[in-house]
Formats: structure tokens, sequence, C-alpha cells
């Protein structure tokens, strides 16, 4: 009997969720990085699967045969992967949708105003900011007890780090840039190695994962000797050439590399972007005899390929069922890296071909003839979800014939002249910036002059918009414009 005021009562509920499974997870991180940051991805993918190795360049050509059969060998199970590899892409297409279908049910989507477009567009563009590696490291850097000299160095040091977080010159030569003794360059140096996160300062990859193991108290273990002596191998996963080489058994071999897997091998990558990062176009569009030529930036992309060495094991037949299981796992998993990789510039290279098309008096005449475009517009024409493009712009850059832009920079929305033609937000901004240069220093333009300006081209904006582009240009308000002679 129950007490007073007590009810129970039982409902059975019926929910559904999508869950992203570790390869999705993969490769949305591989659609999403910069180009400068892909090696050291596809590297950290090659440390945790074994049966990923990097093509030497004469075998290039063997790629497609290295990486269309299975561990099988068969055409059919290389059918079917391919099939599950399509069905996990279109999963996430059909995240998206189903969110939208849910807020059509619910009355959740409505009409929107040029400024819910502004707000979504500013939603897809936006990223959280974070601490950079060179504050991180700045922050220890007043903590550390060490000379007013040997701080300075340090400084310079963090300065001359690349995004992994490498020296990207010789200590020499930065103590020569820098006009400090080369010792005061070292002890700065041994310093910086000491620092959070383990591995920064180093002045290669094969350093890095050294300083790691030398603070964990393994600078004497197999995994250090294999990074020490046969690095190159590792790279390239030549598991039984280091094994003959070092006398040791491919089971001691792997266990160590399974400890190398653990390390990081670009410790500054975790750290956000700093505004001065070098750029690295993904894509370049060029004019090649008046036809735009569109190449993918592959120089931060190894040539991967399945390891025959597994596949010649599970082909024997002398595994156990557990051993093979891992082993037809772990290729599946590196099929569909291989393959995610090539989806991504695939959809790299389609989304630019869409923006050529739409963007092709930007690419004729300028950033003044750029017109309003959305990533929605872009999705359905190459049949994707928009999030899927908003991550295949992720922190990548185009270079064009007018400079190098964020690839984000050619989505915007607009505004309609009274001749019917689309003009791009950038465009307007650019024609406020030209009417300010052109007036009166002793009589600046109002914001509502400038209305008036805009409306003699045409574009009917309100003040309110026009100061706000105003502020975002960084210019100032007529009455503080206004010059006194």
């Amino acid at each position: 009997m129950s007490g007073p005021g007590f009810n129970q009562s039982f409902q059975q509920r019926q929910s559904q969720q999508l869950v992203l499974a570790p390869q999705m997870r993969q490769s949305l991180k591989i659609l999403q990085v910069a180009a400068l940051d892909l090696r050291a991805t596809i590297q950290e993918e090659m440390q945790s699967n074994p049966t990923l190795e990097e093509m030497p360049m004469d075998d290039v050509s063997l790629e497609k045969t290295a990486t269309s059969n299975d561990a099988e060998g068969g055409p059919e199970t290389d059918a079917r992967e391919e099939m599950e590899f399509k069905e996990d892409f279109r999963m996430l297409e059909r995240i998206g949708q189903d969110w939208r279908d849910q807020m059509s049910d619910t009355g959740g989507v409505r009409p929107t105003s040029r400024e819910d477009d502004e707000r979504r567009q500013h939603f897809f563009d936006s990223l959280t900011t974070e601490t950079s590696l060179s504050e991180h490291l700045m922050q220890q850097v007043e903590m550390a007890e060490c000379t007013s000299a040997v701080r300075e160095a340090v400084r310079y040091l963090v300065g001359s780090l690349d995004d992994r977080g490498f020296l990207t010159s010789s200590l020499s030569d930065l103590a020569l840039l820098a006009g400090l003794p080369l010792e005061t360059m070292q002890t700065a140096a041994k310093l910086l190695k000491s620092f959070d996160p383990a591995g920064i300062g180093a002045e290669n990859l094969g350093e890095c994962l050294l300083i790691q193991l030398a603070q964990k108290g393994r600078e004497k273990s197999v995994a250090a000797r294999i990074i020490r002596d046969h690095l190159e191998l590792l790279v390239r996963r030549r598991i039984p050439d280091i094994a003959r080489k070092m006398g040791l058994s491919t089971e001691t071999i792997q266990e160590a590399i399974g400890e190398i897997g653990t390390l990081e091998p670009a410790p500054g990558r975790r750290f956000a972007d700093d505004a001065n990062r070098v750029v690295v176009p993904d894509v370049t569009v060029e004019n090649d005899g008046g036809e735009w030529k569109i190449i993918l930036n592959s120089d931060y992309i190894p040539r991967l390929r399945l390891s025959n060495t597994y596949k010649d094991l599970i082909a024997k037949g002398t595994l156990a069922k557990q051993e093979r299981d891992y082993l037809r796992e772990k290729l599946r998993s590196g099929k569909f890296i291989i393959n995610a990789i090539e989806q991504r510039q695939r959809t790299i290279e389609r989304i630019t071909r869409e923006i050529i098309k739409h963007q092709h008096e930007f690419f004729e005449e300028g950033v003044s003839k750029l017109k309003p475009l959305t990533m929605t517009q872009i999705a359905d024409l190459i049949g994707v979800h928009e999030t899927t493009v908003s991550r295949a712009l992720a922190n990548k850059y185009i270079k064009t014939p007018h400079g190098v832009f964020e690839m984000k920079y050619f989505f915007t929305s607009g505004y309609q002249s009274d001749a019917g033609q689309s003009v791009a937000n950038t465009s307007v901004k650019e024609m406020i910036a030209d009417i300010i240069a052109g007036e009166d220093p002793g009589a600046p333009l109002s914001d509502q002059d400038i209305v008036g300006a805009l409306q003699a081209k045409g574009l009917g904006i309100a003040r309110r918009t026009v100061a706000k582009y105003r502020e975002e240009l960084g210019l100032l308000s007529s009455n503080l414009r206004r010059r006194y002679d």
C-alpha cells in the first residue's frame, strides 16, 4: 500500500539517438582540419592503426591497387566496404535532416529575415576563442626561475615555434638573429623543453617523441630505440624491417609501437590558433587560357595504403580468431581513413567549383563583385547537408588572383539593387569605405548621408545597418572623423 502523497507509475518511452562511431569522428576530423595540420592528423591515425603505411614515392602509381582490396582480396568484400563507407558518410547528412524534420514537426522552422540569415551565418563562421600556444608558454616563462637573458631567449624561441610546437630554425641561427650568445640560447631551449605540453620546443618529430618518453623514464625502452634509429621505417610502418634490423620479434616491435602511439606527435596543435599563424592555401584557383583551373594542395597528405604484411597474415589462416578479427577491423578502419582523405579532397574541389560558378565576377574583377551566397545553396548543388559544407570550409583557405582568402569569405548574405542585381554584404562594406575615403575631411558624411549615397547607387539600406558596417570596418562616426585646419 502506498503512503499518503506517494504515487508510483511505470511508463515505456521509445527514443532514438544518433551516436557517431569512432570512424565517423575520424572522418569529420579529417574533413575539418587545415592543410598545414593534415599530415600530423594522418600520422596520428597511422600510429593507432598498424595496418596503415605510407607509400614510398616510387610506389605511388600502385596506390589504387594497394587500397582497393581488403585482407581477403575479394572484389565483393571491397564493394561491400565501399557501400558501408558511403552509408556512414550519408549518416552525417541525415543528422542534419533529422534535426530539420523534427523542428518542422514541432513548428520550429519559420520564414527567416535577412537579420536571421546573418545570425545563422555568424553561427557557422564562429569559433570559440581559447588560449594560444604562445600565451600558454609565456605564462610558464614568467614563472620560471632563470636569468633575464635566458627568459628573453625563451621568449624568442616561443616566437619561433610552428603550429606543431617545433622550432623552425637551428639554435645557432636563432642566437645569431636574436643577438644572444649560443650558450644562452641552448640553456633557454633546454628550459623550454621542460614546459607543458611535453615535447614542446623540439627541432623535429623524433626529438619531440623522445622528450615525452624521457619524461616518463622510458628513454632506454625499445620504443625510444625505434625512434632514435628507425624513425623513417616507423613512419612508413615497415614493421618487419624494424624487427629484422633490431633483432627483435614483430610482437615486441608491435608492443613498442603501441607505446609510441600514446605520444603526441604535435604537442602544440591542441591550442587555439595564434593571430599570426602561417596560412597555407588548401586550394588554388588560376586562370588557364580563359578557364579557371582548380589545384588542390596535396603537399601535406601522405600517400597511404594497407599493409600487405597483415593481409598475408590473414590469408595464411594461421591466426587465432581474436587476432584475425582484430586485424580485419583495423584493415577496414584503415580503408575508411584512406577513403575519408579522398572524400575530403573531392568535397573541397566540388565546393570550390561551385564557388567559382557563383562568384565568377569576383574571380574576374575582384572583391567589389562579390555576390550573396549561402552554405545552403552550395549544399543543395553538390547534394550534401549544409553542416557538411560548414565542416569542409572550416580552417580552409583559397588562393585567388586577388589574394588568399578564407573559404568562408565567399559566403555572405546581401541585398538586391534597384536594377535587380544581388550585392554581397562585403561589397556594400567596400562601397561604404570608398564613400568615406572620398568625403571632405572638414565636412564628413553622416551615416544618413551615406544611406543617400548608397541609394544613388540603387541600394536601399537602413541607417543602423550602415552604422554597423562602418563600425565593423573600424571607421569612426562623422563627428570624430572631422578634421579642423
